[in-house]
């Protein structure tokens, strides 16, 4: 991997990843400020800032931004989570030079105007109705809200309606002054590229950062508990988290075989039992969500009405069960699907440039791809089953529901099965 790292004079950390024999490239800004760096008042502030960015700028309109991307076959997005913020852009390798500047355009020279505010604004209004109207999406922001009430970490990423609506220029404008900071952000270059090319263009088109900023991040502190709204839907959503494994945490690698062989494939012992062997559902798998400080380790699955109680038997069942035998081959399974998912990845720049940025900002480096790969062979059948020890018993679940719920268990029957 001939990946090379230069830091700027400014703090910005500049990373390139050629990828010979390509005609295209990935190149993109990755922000290390997300829903988790807002006060209750900005709640959702982050994401109206990810929109506002494409809204003009002091040289372009938000229709030239666009042209000029598209008219040389590019494409340009963004998206915000709770810790981070990106930018990002795929293009032909002659294109680069225009990617990099409108990136470097929209950072630091969007003009904010107000008449481009109140109409997006509302355009982030009907994003929030969309998502109140899906509930195999909704049911994450309750489940999130949950394990982690009243914090920064456990409010929806898009805010709610009213925030929304409240927001001004000078909060947007002021929120970015403060957290769009140089040294808090990585510009990551996959494909057709070349190093020093890309550190020229990057010196030119992000000179001006602020270096300096609040940019503090509340500590997470899990708790669990329920979300549960009766609604009229053919379904009920059920998930459910227990406290999970940080990025840091010398779990982590066993999180992620314990999740596969979970609930991340058609072999897994979630879609096996619960699917195949007894057809309570269409939908179930697991995940296990890492951050800086926290995570959570969490299953899902949509049933009907008269299946609830025994699938959330099941789940939990199934759970508590993985402690008490793994098998070798399980895990093997599960490992080899990490391995290939990341070897897969591995071959698209736009996902290379995404796994090298997030990884800058989460270890401080870029971690080599025989680094992770070794990392996930490492895991044993005993660490995995240990780890589903650990957590899966003497825990409190947080639990989120969503749709015709008279046949469900009551939390407290639920949570005790964990205790």
């Amino acid at each position: 991997m001939d990946v090379k790292v230069t830091t700027l004079m400014n703090g910005l950390r500049v990373i390139s990843d050629p990828m010979p024999g390509l005609e295209t490239a990935a190149v993109g800004v990755w922000v290390d400020a997300g829903a988790r760096h807002e006060t209750k008042e900005e709640n959702g502030i982050s994401h109206v800032l990810e929109h506002m960015a494409f809204k003009g700028t002091a040289r372009r309109s938000a229709l030239q931004i666009a042209e000029l991307v598209e008219s040389v076959g590019g494409h340009l997005n963004a998206y915000t989570s709770r810790d981070q913020t990106a930018y990002f852009a795929r293009i032909l390798k002659d294109d680069v030079p225009l990617a990099v500047d409108i990136l470097g355009d929209i950072l630091l020279h969007s003009s904010f105007d107000q008449t481009e505010i109140i109409r997006e604004k509302e355009v982030i209004v009907q994003e929030i109705g969309q998502t109140y109207d899906t509930p195999d999406d909704i049911i994450f922001d309750h489940l999130q809200e949950v394990s982690y009430p009243d914090q920064p970490i456990g409010r929806s990423i898009l805010g709610t309606v009213g925030k929304v609506r409240g927001f001004d220029r000078s909060m947007i404008a002021g929120y970015m002054k403060s957290h769009y900071l140089a040294p808090k952000m990585v510009l990551s270059a996959s494909g057709a590229v070349d190093h020093d090319a890309i550190v020229a263009l990057a010196e030119k088109a992000f000179d001006g950062l602020a270096t300096t900023g609040e940019t503090g991040m509340a500590p997470a502190h899990y708790s669990g508990g329920e979300y549960r709204e009766e609604r009229d839907l053919e379904q009920v959503h059920y998930a459910l988290s227990v406290p999970g494994v940080s990025y840091s945490d010398d779990d982590y690698y066993a999180a992620q075989v314990l999740s596969g062989l979970l609930g991340g494939g058609m072999s897994s012992r979630l879609f096996q039992e619960i699917r195949e062997k007894r057809g309570l559902c269409y939908s179930v798998f697991s995940f296990s969500t890492s951050y800086a400080d926290t995570g959570t380790f969490s299953v899902y699955a949509g049933t009907g009405e008269d299946h609830i109680k025994e699938l959330s038997h099941m789940l939990t069942d199934e759970l508590l069960r993985t402690s008490e035998g793994i098998e070798l081959a399980e895990v093997e399974r599960a490992k080899a699907q990490l391995k290939s998912s990341l070897l897969m990845g591995m071959e698209s720049p736009a996902s290379r440039s995404e796994a090298h940025a997030r990884q800058m900002l989460i270890y401080g480096r870029v971690l080599s791809t025989s680094e992770i790969s070794e990392s996930i062979d490492a895991v044993t059948v005993a660490d995995t089953q240990n780890l589903a020890g650990k957590l899966f018993f003497g825990v409190t679940p947080s639990i989120a529901t969503l749709g015709p719920l008279k046949n469900l268990d009551s939390f407290e029957q639920i949570a005790a099965k964990f205790s």
